[in-house]
């Protein structure tokens, strides 16, 4: 039997109190200095946004400050105060908490609590990260654009309270398994880092093929830019199954690509047609270079240009080869890009010059294996190192969880 079960055993076998936060905390509302108010030095001060980004569970330190005129205004945690984010952008970020271990006052900005408490700092922060208080969190916070959870609903919040010394013990293991867990975890990245140094290396090196002949990108591919059917025209994008892509879907839905964002039906396409499945598509404004390999027929926005292998080469050039090819075509649209009008728009007769290396289909068949085997370990999130990485912290939360679930003790009136 384990220290934890014993002390459970001893001072809570019949179950675990479940009280709502208003009955062991007190909930008041951060201050209103704002990040133009930070100086060099004086009071130490948490922003509700650094919650999010620079702090983890546990501070005894900040990383800014106000002056002393600033600070007479404001309102400040105590020691083992949770300072609370209340505002985000979305369901995940907000009610995200920091204990303060420091050891005198800090000034606390608006869109934040200041949850003041008699139980173990710690062990609510725990719990106030855990699974169990997400599924509540969701039912209590509002709006839709600004994500936003008052301290009365906060209140209401049901918290599994069980001894001093068990919370204790709680915090003992959960500290010594994030210890752990941020150990190997910071492994990981520091691995994922250098092996993706090492796949853009390679994949430079390789790409570049020196003793290779080179083609020219219209030699080898018809080039044309997308075009966005008319939203005049409701009728284009009723019930639609073509793909229809824009510039976010490239940033957001990675870069081998079958499903956009958005979709149009037959009525709005034009006579060209629509774009041949294994056709890659790059931008040529704004985020130059961002480019994918689409697996079905579609057509793109107008910020898109589109590459699709002409029949003459499609014997001799892989869509994938010329996919990771695109990688180094990317980075120099900047030195054939217009800049005047504030926008980076390439000049696409340029554009049109660029060259790519055309070896022997059995080596773009070779190459493209050592690469894509690059790429599973450095991106694929369903193996190689992000998926270890993701496989930790999983671990990590389902121990967390296990150990903040308790029998609930039965009251009989």
């Amino acid at each position: 039997m384990t220290k934890l079960e014993q002390l459970i055993e001893q001072l809570c076998p019949d179950g675990v109190e479940y009280k709502v936060l208003g009955d062991i905390a007190t909930i008041s509302r951060g201050g209103s200095f704002q990040k133009k108010d930070f100086t060099e030095g004086g009071v130490p001060c948490i922003h509700y946004g650094q919650i999010y980004t620079r702090y983890g569970l546990f501070a005894n330190e900040t990383f800014t400050y106000i002056s002393e005129a600033v600070a007479k205004k404001q309102k400040f945690a105590q020691p083992s105060d949770i300072v609370m984010a209340v505002t985000s952008e979305n369901i995940e970020d907000v009610c995200k908490c920091v204990v303060w271990l420091g050891d005198t006052p800090v000034a606390v900005s608006g869109h934040s609590a200041i949850i003041h408490h008699d139980q173990n700092a710690k062990y609510l922060a725990y719990y106030f990260h855990s699974t169990m208080f997400f599924t509540q969190k969701r039912k209590i916070a509002q709006g839709t654009k600004v994500i936003e959870v008052s301290p009365d609903k906060l209140n209401k919040v049901k918290v599994p309270v069980p001894p001093l010394e068990v919370q204790a013990e709680i915090v003992r293991i959960l500290d010594k398994f994030t210890e752990l867990t941020t150990e190997l975890t910071t492994e990981l990245t520091t691995e994922l880092t250098n092996r993706k140094k090492q796949y853009e290396y390679y994949r430079h090196s390789i790409i570049k093929l020196p003793e290779c002949n080179r083609v020219t990108l219209d030699e080898v591919f018809y080039i044309r830019n997308g075009y966005t059917p008319s939203k005049k025209q409701p009728e284009y994008w009723e019930n639609g199954d073509i793909q229809w892509f824009r510039l976010e879907d490239i940033r957001q839905n990675g870069r081998i690509l079958t499903h956009a964002i958005q979709q149009i039906n037959s009525k709005g396409v034009k006579k060209s047609g629509l774009i041949e499945k294994g056709s890659i598509m790059m931008s040529t404004t704004a985020t130059l270079g961002e480019h994918a390999l689409v697996c079905v027929d579609y057509l793109s926005n107008q910020q898109i240009t589109n590459f699709t292998i002409k029949e003459a080469f499609q014997e001799y050039l892989l869509p994938k080869f010329a996919f990771y090819c695109f990688f180094d075509i990317g980075e120099q649209l900047a030195t054939i890009a217009n800049y005047s009008g504030g926008i980076p728009i390439v000049d696409q007769n340029k554009l049109k010059k660029l060259t790519l290396p055309l070896p022997l289909i059995e080596e773009q068949r070779r190459i493209v294996a050592i690469l894509d085997r690059f790429d599973a370990l450095c991106n694929d999130i369903s193996e190689g190192l992000p998926a270890e990485i993701e496989a930790r912290q999983k671990q990590y939360e389902y121990y967390r969880d296990k150990l903040l679930t308790f029998k609930e003790l039965k009251r009989f009136e």
